[in-house]
């Protein structure tokens, strides 16, 4: 397993590591022949794992990921382990060990998470992370085992995680403040455009709403909808005009059907000849 005492707890320019209480041991999930994290049942499973929910709620956060591997399978005791999952630019490592208690319960183990990558994705993980969990993921069940195991005392791990959360969501609110300058530039230069500026107006107020919730995946959703809507009403982009140009060139009506075609005279310009006669 990782070392402790490699890097303190915190971020710096390449890395984030933070510690997490485990309170629930499910779900419990298979290992494959190579090491893969699968799913209960899998066929011709090589082990049993206790995933934990603090592993499955950073496993989420992570988004499309690769299959986690275990860098150290859990041997009688399957809540003890190391896996590692990547996701485009980001690496995530999480060991669970017991802090107290022989790992007896639930609550007697802890992760160490390191996270790896760009400063912002690692932030925007943490909030997906603590979101999902529903809980501070810091507290303790047992504080003074908690501390000396991680080395770093409880302001530190409050401050290490709430850091992070603030940064994902000073990132979000700043991409919600660009778009409502955007919005309030356009506003009366095209009164053909205010129905989808008020759109856009509408879908910023629901990104305020999800990110006061701590729901990032909302809060992109409706940015996609505000960005796109602007995007629309902006004379600019020519969005509008080239819709309205397809509207047109579909829409002109047949003001009148095809005259029908007199053929007749066809017909009699076509010889008769009577075979009848011939054998």
């Amino acid at each position: 397993m990782s070392d402790d005492s490699e890097r303190p707890v915190g971020s710096d320019p390449s890395v984030t590591v933070l510690y997490a209480q485990v309170r629930d041991v499910k779900p419990r999930m298979s290992i494959d022949e190579e090491g893969y994290l699968r799913a209960e049942g899998w066929p011709g499973a090589a082990g049993k794992v206790f995933l934990g929910d603090v592993a499955q709620a950073a496993l989420r956060a992570l988004g499309p990921h690769d299959p986690p591997r275990f860098t150290e399978q859990p041997g009688y005791d399957e809540q003890r382990w190391e896996l590692k999952s990547n996701a485009n630019d980001l690496t995530l490592t999480i060991t669970s060990r017991e802090y107290w208690g022989f790992g007896l319960f639930a609550i007697c183990f802890l992760n160490k998470i390191e996270i790896s990558g760009p400063l912002a994705l690692r932030a925007r993980c943490v909030h997906d992370l603590v979101a999902s969990l529903g809980r501070d993921p810091w507290e303790a069940s047992w504080l003074r085992r908690f501390e000396k195991a991680s080395g770093c005392d409880s302001s530190q791990h409050k401050d290490a995680w709430e850091s992070l959360v603030a940064r994902a969501r000073e990132d979000m609110g700043e991409e919600v403040n660009q778009l409502e300058d955007a919005l309030r530039a356009l506003r009366g230069a095209d009164q053909s455009a205010e129905g989808v500026l008020d759109a856009a107006e509408l879908a910023l107020e629901e990104a305020k709403a999800a990110l006061a919730d701590r729901n990032a995946p909302a809060v992109e959703r409706a940015l996609g909808r505000a960005s796109s809507a602007i995007i629309e009403a902006d004379p600019s982009t020519g969005v509008r005009s080239t819709e309205r140009m397809a509207q047109r060139s579909t829409a002109v009506p047949s003001a009148q059907k095809p005259e029908a075609v007199d053929a007749k005279h066809l017909l009699d310009e076509v010889p008769f000849v009577d075979l009848s006669e011939e054998e």
